[in-house]
């Protein structure tokens, strides 16, 4: 009897191997890589632990180990993500006011390249942050991303006296993600240390709004791998239809994430109703996010025919990737009008002899006069 038992545990282990294997070989390369990434920090393979420091001015937070053992294109590298705070002890309101992220080696004691970084998000918790202000009229209107790093554009600081308002106890969220997309051999290890810069209350500070806008393109929901036609010669082929994908008032499917075929090509889209402008606003900050292959990406007054800032992406000339993207800061601003029409122009050149994946997005930050009118109630009474 026990014979029998015993092969049959064999053999219903042998079939559950065998069948998670031919799952697993069906997986595209990004899901491959978070089932390789889970598997190693469950099973303690690899370094799962979180090192997160805060310290006069600045909180650190240095990844888990991440294992790079394959190209990973934009979007599929191994990746991870936590929830965290500033303080936990306390309640004080700060202004978040730069980021930083880095790539360096699994020990921690060595910078590596920072083409094995593809972003780093981070993100709030918008019912927790604008409910403590009172401002329950924005919660769920916007995706609340705060901002994003990239590589290219790895570091920046709001401009003087401006930040991003938040309590130290405050929750907000990182995800970070690597990419790797020219080294073919064997595996190797790396984290992620991101850094985000604060200061301590002051009623001379202005509050900035994070909004992001992004090259989105139509594409047919129900044959959605036929790109662009004669019929439709708008229509993007994208990369999947999962993830930055949207559906929007027009009735019409969009992606955000799409293939580039070789050669040269323009992409334009109206980011009118993406900034959701309720009044006139200053816009002091930019950070572009964009892929290699990229060469501008331009953001219009259409009503005015005016181009009011490009980022400009400096590819590497012996490698895929990007070395620098630029961005936008001032403290003076642009003055932007809610009853214009805005748009983005993005330009690429895919040198390479195959496809290749693309975005284009900005994250903008607009004087929020909303949140400074709460602010002097808070400098009198507090919440």
């Amino acid at each position: 009897m026990k014979s029998k038992v015993t092969k049959y545990f064999v053999f219903l282990t042998l079939m559950l191997i065998a069948i998670g294997g031919l799952y697993y070989l069906n997986l595209s390369n990004r899901h491959r890589a978070i089932v390789k990434t889970y598997l190693f920090h469950k099973l303690g393979l690899v370094d799962n632990s979180w090192n997160i420091k805060t310290q006069e001015g600045y909180v650190s937070l240095t990844t888990p180990t991440m294992v790079i053992d394959n190209v990973y294109k934009s979007m599929e590298g191994p990746q991870v993500k936590k929830p965290f705070q500033l303080a936990t002890e306390k309640s004080d309101l700060v202004w978040l006011t730069s980021f930083e992220t880095e790539a360096i080696n699994a020990d921690e004691n060595t910078k590596v390249s920072n083409d094995f970084i593809c972003h780093t998000n981070i993100d709030f918790y918008d019912g927790e942050h604008y409910g403590r202000w009172g401002l329950n009229h924005r919660i769920g209107v916007q995706y609340p991303r705060l901002t994003t790093m990239t590589t290219g554009i790895e570091q920046y600081a709001f401009p003087k006296g401006y930040g991003f308002p938040v309590f130290s106890d405050e929750n907000l969220f990182l995800a970070t993600q690597t990419l790797n997309h020219n080294i073919v051999g064997d595996a190797f290890s790396v984290k992620h240390k991101v850094s985000i810069g604060f200061v301590k209350h002051h009623e001379s500070m202005k509050p900035l709004m994070p909004k992001t806008i992004m090259i989105v393109l139509p594409y047919d929901p129900k044959n959605p791998f036929r790109g662009p036609t004669e019929d439709h010669p708008n229509s993007c082929l994208p990369l999947e239809t999962k993830n930055h994908s949207y559906t929007y008032d027009d009735g019409k499917t969009y992606s955000a994430h799409w293939v580039v075929s070789p050669g040269e090509a323009t992409y334009k889209t109206n980011v009118t109703n993406q900034l959701q402008l309720n009044e006139d606003a200053t816009l002091h900050f930019i950070a572009t996010h964009l892929h290699p292959f990229s060469e501008t990406l331009s953001f219009r007054d259409k009503t005015i025919d005016s181009t009011l800032f490009i980022s400009e992406a400096k590819n590497h000339p012996d490698r895929i990737g990007l070395e620098e993207i630029t961005y936008f800061s001032s403290e003076n601003g642009i003055k932007l009008y809610k009853d214009h029409e805005y748009e983005l122009i993005l330009k690429t050149y895919n040198t390479s002899n195959s496809n290749q994946d693309m975005m284009g997005s900005m994250f903008m930050f607009l004087y929020d006069r909303e949140m400074h009118e709460r602010l002097k109630i808070f400098n009198n009474d507090g919440l």
